[in-house]
């Protein structure tokens, strides 16, 4: 093992006095997959991933042969599930029939979804196109109780007129690559321009270059902005006239009545799991998580809206985000504020390592030790780099 360390002294500024509420846990985002017969083959319970979406119909005489084994791998791995139809151009009832026909034993159990894309011999994203798809909407959650969700380019979004009620009854999953590279475990990342009709994302596909473990060829990477809970209620067949809000795709603007910035310095010690975000909101992705027992040097102070928030510098040059807790109450943790030297580690790869391996060795997750280097637990590493440890 090789290992530096570096002394920094921090000259630590007096803290405002701010107090916090602890809830259960702070809200977080899912990360999963999409599958058709296109992954012919797949054992999804060997990929990890929160949720997969499965491909179960297309038009009126295509259902998926992998559906049922995919379906039924997804939920005896506990991941949650999704199952979408795709949209061919014609009468959208007989399709919403047969996307039925093959779902209902999962009604209550899988979030539903209308894929709504061009094909080379189906042309759906025009006017008539958005037509159909309110009418297979509509029917679908006339026959379930479930709101399906429709899955569409950014380009479909913004460029088509989309009704009021599809709008504000049905989630929206937007698909955006900005390039094809590969992708090596889940990045999400925030979307170039933005939404323009529905006031948030519910779900965002990222990349169509993905590459996990447990499958050797490329995947369709999502991530939902939500929990478990609200994935639920997605999929509850309970015949709401709205869908479930979900974290804003976008961070939220800043209200200058609650919003305030503090210049200030310390080291965090969670209480409970906090995940790690790109921005000082909720709405920005999560790349990991700090655990009790890891510490967090931080340099800025935000209060956004419900949430107080500290800012560091990774080893990766990037500034990322934790919540210190929720706006006055108790905290996620404790603060320091008194000023003394802190040791950051450094370790040199050797051949054979792993993330999982060297987190083991310095008691911290795979998960903070990748983030806080600018990557994914799924990232090649290489002998001789050098990764910040804490």
């Amino acid at each position: 093992m090789k290992f530096k360390t570096k002394i920094v002294t921090l000259v630590v500024a007096f803290l405002a006095a701010i107090s916090f509420a602890l809830p259960s846990q702070v809200n977080a985002a899912l990360n999963g997959i999409d599958v058709s017969s296109n992954n012919y083959g797949i054992d999804v319970s060997r990929v990890p991933a929160d949720f997969a979406i499965v491909k179960a119909t297309e038009g009126t005489g295509y259902v998926n042969s992998q559906f049922q084994t995919n379906a039924q791998q997804t939920l005896s791995s506990g991941k949650k599930l999704g199952i979408y139809h795709f949209l061919n151009a014609g009468d959208p009832i007989p399709q919403a029939e047969a996307f039925v026909k093959q779902v209902r034993p999962y009604i209550g159990k899988a979030v539903l979804v209308l894929d709504f894309e061009d094909t080379n011999y189906s042309k759906v994203q025009n006017a008539n196109g958005v037509a159909n798809a309110k009418r297979w909407l509509d029917y679908v959650y006339q026959q379930t109780g479930v709101r399906p969700w429709i899955y569409m380019s950014l380009s479909a979004e913004n460029g088509l007129s989309w009704p009021a009620d599809v709008i504000a009854n049905y989630g929206i999953w937007i698909a955006q690559y900005n390039s094809y590279n590969p992708v090596y475990g889940y990045q999400p990342r925030d979307l170039f321009g933005s939404i323009k009709q529905w006031p948030s994302m519910t779900a965002f596909q990222y990349s169509s270059m993905g590459y996990l473990s447990g499958w050797g060829q490329n995947l369709d990477l999502s991530v939902f902005y939500g929990d478990r809970n609200t994935w639920d209620k997605y999929a509850a067949a309970n015949g709401s006239t709205a869908p479930v809000t979900p974290v804003p795709s976008q961070p939220a603007k800043s209200n200058a009545s609650s919003d305030t910035d503090y210049a200030q310095t310390g080291v965090f010690n969670p209480s409970a799991t906090v995940n790690i975000r790109t921005g000082a909101g909720t709405g920005y992705a999560s790349v990991g998580s700090y655990a009790p027992g890891e510490s967090v040097i931080y340099d800025h102070v935000y209060i956004r809206g419900t949430y107080v928030w500290a800012r560091y510098l990774s080893y990766s040059g990037r500034y990322h985000y934790v919540a210190l807790g929720v706006n006055g109450g108790e905290s996620y943790g404790s603060r320091s504020s008194n000023a003394q030297a802190y040791s950051h580690t450094y370790y040199t790869v050797q051949s054979g390592d792993s993330f999982w391996s060297i987190a083991s060795k310095y008691g911290i997750s795979m998960y903070t030790l990748a983030a806080n280097n600018g990557k994914s637990i799924y990232s090649v590493i290489h002998p001789g780099e050098s990764l910040y440890i804490r």
